[in-house]
């Protein structure tokens, strides 16, 4: 029952007695994202978009080493295509579209995902899938800016094919597009996105009938298929067939967007759009490329607009620029999504998340984290001038995340999956063979550029270590320097100080200390509201956490409560949204009548800190990037007092 102001009656609660929320019964995935077709449609406009336009530059890169070599055989041709085939049937089908997308944590996936799932396995969190799951992540942040370099110069390119005379103009229209595309990110994405699917079916069936109509000029291209093909070839050029292994990686780049996605989609969606249609169209692009070449070997330069005759190669070129601006939108989208996790983790400081959808969760912007991105993809097309030079720095941030994925995958397999250790090694070891054989082809490339995903990924490992480790100290100083929160009500009951009408709520990180904005309100405004809420917020191990298990309330006295608040790293921590949940249980809450108190500590260095000077001084500069408590939790900045101090470390 509810009053006529809508606040709900009490439920008499004795000291120690916690409270529960009402069970509410979760709502059906497919009503939330609709029909099969739908999800279909939706899961390769917006997964495939990365690996759907690799035939842009996979296939020639691959053969651009026999070029140099001055070696473009037949052998040669098909036995790129036959690797590329094998990469894409063994590493994305078998490995991610039938394997991994079996370990979803409660249906999400991705990197974090899986080492959240790892955790759960192991019962604890180790250092050994912490670690790995960082590293996974910072490599990610590599691929998030090469991607939509790549993708969008590929495309351009193609515009020197229909006229010499567009060559000036590649580097300022590739430029134009990106800083349009990272502009539009703050006005939300879901209104573009329903055009993704039906635009990526339109190219994929192009990519495929333009494929297939060239096979016949060279049918021996389908010997491709035998993997002897390949696997012949590999072997009998040395380091040749070992640096064409790297650059036929680029065909299967985006591998890792079939697993991340999968919260969105669902998992048989994009297995079904794989299999039966995005699969097929990949495979007959590649061989018509291939039998391209084997008859026309001049086409080796750009064979994928070749493919076109003359009149279509301009609405091919604006189809495909078209592709990868959806591409490179997957990837920043996954960006965003990568870093809420690593928020609610604690890997990262409290960044200022923008919801540009009011009913899609995922739909999400970060501002400071969409500049870095475009100030990152802008200087490696400045840098590079070309998608051939890019493609040397492509490749080594993906694979490594894969042999991240893999190997955090064996922890799952063995210990939650309960699978017997050999026959865990055994599949595992299958797979992490082919990822390391990737890697080390693309470590080749290292020289060329491979190190620019590399120093990203290594950047960004030492911005989550220092975060970590920083807060995990200054917690430990905090926690030292507190008053233990029973001691501070059991002070309070017997010296009585001056009560004000309605409530406080005070958000805390250690929910068994006295919060300092509470000691701080004491001290300088010696007084104390009528009812005190004492609110912790956790971050689970799932990616998102029922509304029957969202929140405990326990009663510590008469006017003391203290509550802690479960989210999923998937999720945003909307305070408010719970404390009407809260109401709704049986706690007594109006809006109007209570204050959010809050501590805003200004960090400052200090020479006895256990951390060197430079990750002293990083810390503190990664403070001041962090958004308030007001924002990140969703609080009416109208009925917020902070309280600040300053706190060295």
């Amino acid at each position: 029952m509810t009053d006529p102001a809508g606040t709900a009656e009490p439920v008499i609660m004795q000291p120690g007695e916690k409270l529960h929320p009402v069970p509410e019964q979760e709502p059906d995935a497919s009503q939330e994202h609709g029909g099969l077709v739908g999800l279909v449609v939706g899961s390769i406009g917006v997964v495939y978009g990365d690996i759907g336009t690799s035939p842009l530059y996979a296939l020639r890169e691959s053969l651009a080493h026999s070029v140099k070599a001055d070696s473009l055989t037949e052998e040669a041709v098909i036995g790129s295509i036959s690797l590329l085939i094998f990469a894409l049937i063994f590493t994305v089908t078998l490995k991610y579209v039938l394997f991994l997308m079996r370990a979803d944590n409660r249906g999400e996936g991705g990197i974090l995902s899986l080492m959240a799932l790892a955790q759960s396995a192991l019962g604890r969190q180790t250092k050994f899938a912490f670690l790995l799951g960082v590293g996974g992540a910072a490599l990610f942040s590599g691929d998030a800016i090469i991607t939509p370099a790549i993708s969008v110069m590929s495309a351009i390119e193609g515009l020197e094919l229909v006229t010499h005379r567009f060559t000036e103009f590649v580097m300022p229209i590739t430029i134009f597009i990106l800083v349009t595309l990272f502009w539009v990110q703050s006005h939300g994405t879901a209104r573009v996105a329903a055009f993704f699917g039906p635009i990526m079916i339109i190219f994929f069936l192009t990519i495929s009938v333009l494929g297939a109509i060239h096979i016949p000029d060279a049918p021996q291209v389908l010997g491709a298929f035998d993997p002897r093909a390949g696997i012949s070839f590999l072997l009998n050029n040395g380091w040749l067939g070992f640096a064409i292994l790297g650059s036929v990686f680029l065909g299967v780049t985006g591998a890792e967007a079939l697993y991340a996605d999968m919260g969105h989609f669902g998992r048989f969606p994009i297995q079904f759009a794989w299999l039966s249609f995005v699969l097929p169209a990949l495979l007959l692009n590649y061989l018509g490329q291939g039998a391209l070449i084997l008859s026309q070997p001049e086409a080796v330069n750009n064979p994928f607009f070749l493919l076109a005759p003359e009149w279509a190669l301009l609405p091919l070129v604006i189809l495909s620029t078209v592709a990868t601006v959806i591409a490179s939108q997957a990837v920043i989208t996954g960006a965003f999504s990568i870093v809420r996790q690593a928020i609610q983790l604690g890997l990262l400081p409290r960044l200022e998340i923008t919801h540009t959808s009011a009913t899609q969760e995922g739909q999400i912007y970060i501002g400071r984290i969409n500049r870095l991105l475009l100030i990152g993809v802008l200087l490696l097309v400045i840098a590079f001038k070309g998608s051939s030079a890019l493609a040397s720095a492509y490749g080594i941030a993906v694979t490594g995340t894969m042999v991240v994925t893999t190997s955090l995958a064996f922890v799952v397999v063995w210990r939650k999956w309960k699978w017997p250790l050999w026959a865990a090694l055994l599949l595992i070891t299958g797979f992490l063979v082919i990822d390391l054989a990737f890697l080390a082809a693309n470590l080749m490339k290292v020289v060329d550029g491979g190190w620019v995903p590399l120093v990203l990924g290594g950047c960004v490992m030492i911005v989550m270590w220092t975060w970590v480790r920083g807060t995990r100290l200054l917690a430990e100083k905090t926690h030292r320097d507190s008053l233990p929160l029973m001691d501070l009500i059991h002070m309070l009951e017997k010296s009585k100080p001056t009560r004000v009408p309605g409530t406080a709520i005070f958000l805390t990180s250690d929910p068994n200390v006295a919060p300092t904005a509470l000691m701080h309100n004491l001290k300088h405004n010696k007084v104390v509201h009528e009812r005190v809420l004492v609110i912790c917020v956790k971050t689970e191990n799932r990616p998102r956490v029922a509304p029957d298990r969202r929140f405990e309330i326990e009663k510590l006295s008469g006017d003391f409560y203290r509550a802690t608040l479960h989210y999923g790293f998937m999720e945003s921590p909307r305070v408010p949204a719970t404390l009407a949940s809260m109401r709704k249980a049986g706690l007594k809450y109006d809006i109007m009548t209570t204050s959010f108190f809050l501590g805003r500590r200004t960090i400052k260095e200090s020479p006895s800190s256990e951390m060197p000077v430079w990750q002293d001084k990083l810390y503190v500069a990664l403070t001041k990037q962090a958004a308030n408590a007001t924002d990140f939790f969703a609080i009416p900045s109208d009925r917020v007092v902070e309280l600040g101090a300053q706190v060295t470390i």
